[in-house]
């Protein structure tokens, strides 16, 4: 093996195969195709936090571990809340939850990300079996749908080559100003459009009905349910006319299409009802088990995985999180004073812990106010394995560098382990037990096993093998002079991670001038940031880049109806001259 071979540790679709020689170089083979994302392509330029401190005098690191056992002992360990992040996405990162699962402190349920759209997803296929990168490369029509490439995917790019694009976003993206159809569509407005399509492809019979007949026989009262949508109104009130519908129809008729969708299709209430929305303009055209067809959304990175860790325990919300109720937090690889919705509740809820203990790669808001400060040590210092939720790839994280700075995940596991008797397996034990789960395939790829490069190809994993329509939808109003708010990533950071935006994004029509201050308030609180004038956005949206400091003063704490989620769009906002 390669010694020089590892890969991206990032929270991110692609889950790239890098090389680290005298710095971070990209692989020139697979789909990171020699180029490497902004992110990583500046990794090292990034200051990480160098020494443990406590109560802000820095210390040692073993005088860090041990201060961490005393205050661990100070309280019961039901007392105790372990809150993790997902920076970094190596599995062997959860050996901490193990370890505090184990001694019986509390953990955490729920998801800042996806967790609303994964729900609509097991609603209706039973299962979350993601459409891999190879058999998107394999499509002729690509439906680009809440999510934009350049930013999030993009070594997705190259395979989008030659092929036609179909975006549809409220931003007018780079990828949208390439597409060869792009409907600029009002927020939160995604399943009244995929309701709609499936209606106009039934009225023209253009549904694979033999697929249906198959694997969705509860079509007709889902074609049903679409016809309690009005065309023409909801047409007018989402910016799509049927001249839009038709061009549509006519790209997709008998052609390999892949949807791709983003995460921010299902940041509000019913985000879960707008992925299966989605799904159920997929099944009708039968693109799932189909070579070059489905839907690409964020698969179970862990499918066909059995993890050796312990996650077992009481759990409490990790959007809404009660902090208050706890004497100690230990908060691993994550910003919640940034990244948590309602920063005002998440700020005095933390107010009233007597112990924050932060375990992390860079200073943030949260480290700011932690007691114990442990620095974390970055993916080229330590081994690991990944896997990815785009593509059903292993790969292997070989230690590049010696760093006697911060300290891994399985060394701080291991001090806690022996301290309070817990058994704890060799590190080489477990990356050869996750390395089990994934054999070579004939091409030379390290692919997890017992997956199905084209999922669905029998059928759904519910009951009875067919897929479940939603049989009810609801759409909420929202008051005069109130806009939508979207928060999509930056091209420049990773949520709270790098270099983070500072600006309000809209349109010139709402008055205001590059560079003029504004308060953009919720019912949640307020903020107050510089304009960005932009033709991008349509006239009802605001655009504020998730990390953006503030943004969260606006979003709601409350969960999404299914799945547990954080539902960072939610929220309609209001502006005036600050």
């Amino acid at each position: 093996m390669n010694e020089k071979l590892t890969a991206c540790p990032l929270d991110c679709y692609d889950g790239c195969e890098i090389i680290y020689d005298d710095g971070i170089k990209a692989v020139k083979s697979g789909h990171t195709q020699g180029f490497l994302c902004p992110h990583m392509n500046h990794y090292e330029k990034h200051q990480t936090i160098q020494k443990p401190r406590y109560k802000g005098q820095e210390i040692t690191m073993q005088e860090a571990l041990e201060k961490l056992r005393e205050i661990l002992d100070e309280n019961l360990k039901s007392e105790t809340l372990f809150y993790k992040g997902s920076g970094n996405f190596g599995l062997m990162q959860d050996v901490t939850t193990h370890i505090f699962s184990s001694i019986g402190a509390i953990l955490t349920e729920g998801s800042l990300c996806d967790g609303a759209g994964e729900a609509g997803i097991l609603d209706g296929r039973g299962s979350n079996k993601n459409m891999p990168l190879s058999e998107i490369a394999k499509s002729e029509v690509v439906i680009i749908w809440g999510r934009n490439p350049y930013t999030t995917s993009s070594h997705l790019l190259p395979l989008l080559e030659g092929k036609k694009l179909i975006v549809i976003d409220p931003v007018k993206t780079k990828i949208a100003k390439q597409a060869d159809i792009h409907l600029q569509i009002q927020p939160r407005s995604d399943m009244l459009l995929a309701m709609l399509i499936v209606r106009f492809f039934h009225i023209n019979c253009l549904c694979d009905e033999e697929y249906l007949e198959e694997y969705a026989s509860e079509f007709e009262d889902y074609y049903e349910l679409t016809q309690t949508v009005r065309i023409k109104a909801v047409l007018e009130q989402i910016g799509v006319t049927l001249g839009d519908i038709g061009r549509i129809i006519e790209m997709l008729t008998s052609k390999k299409t892949a949807i791709v969708v983003g995460v921010g299709v299902q940041k509000y209430l019913d985000g879960a009802d707008t992925m299966r929305a989605i799904d159920a303009f997929a099944v009708a055209l039968g693109l799932f088990g189909k070579e070059g067809c489905g839907v690409a959304y964020l698969g179970n990175s862990q499918e066909a995985i059995v993890s050796p860790f312990e996650k077992k325990g009481k759990k409490v919300s990790k959007v809404n999180t009660p902090f208050e109720e706890f004497k100690t937090v230990f908060i691993q690889g994550a910003n919640p004073l940034a990244q948590m919705p309602d920063t005002q509740k998440v700020k005095n809820s933390l107010l009233h812990v007597e112990h924050i203990v932060y375990f992390g790669l860079y200073e943030n808001e949260t480290s700011e106010i932690a007691n114990l400060v442990i620095p974390a040590q970055s993916f080229l210092y330590k081994n690991d394995v990944r896997t990815s939720y785009s593509h059903n790839g292993m790969m292997v994280m070989k230690k590049q560098l010696e760093s006697d700075r911060g300290i891994s995940e399985y060394a701080l596991a291991s001090f806690l382990a022996q301290e309070y008797g817990i058994e704890l397996a060799s590190e080489e034990v477990l990356l050869e037990q996750f390395s089990n789960h994934a054999v070579t395939k004939i091409d030379g790829t390290f692919q997890v096993e017992n997956r199905e490069d084209i999922p669905y190809k029998n059928g759904f994993d519910t009951d009875d093998g067919e897929f479940v329509f939603l049989e009810e939808y609801d759409v909420r109003p929202y008051e005069d002079g109130e806009l939508f708010l979207i928060t999509p990533k930056s091209p420049k950071s990773l949520n709270s991670q790098f270099y983070r935006e500072k600006y309000v994004y809209m349109n010139a029509s709402h008055g205001y001038k590059d560079g003029d201050l504004v308060e953009i308030s919720s019912k949640n609180g307020s903020v107050v940031l510089p304009v960005y004038l932009t033709d991008d956005l349509r006239d009802d949206t605001l655009l504020i880049y998730s990390g953006t400091k503030g943004v969260n003063n606006l979003t709601t704490s409350q969960h999404s109806l299914d799945g547990k989620c954080a539902i960072f769009q939610e929220n309609r906002v209001r502006i005036e001259k600050a």
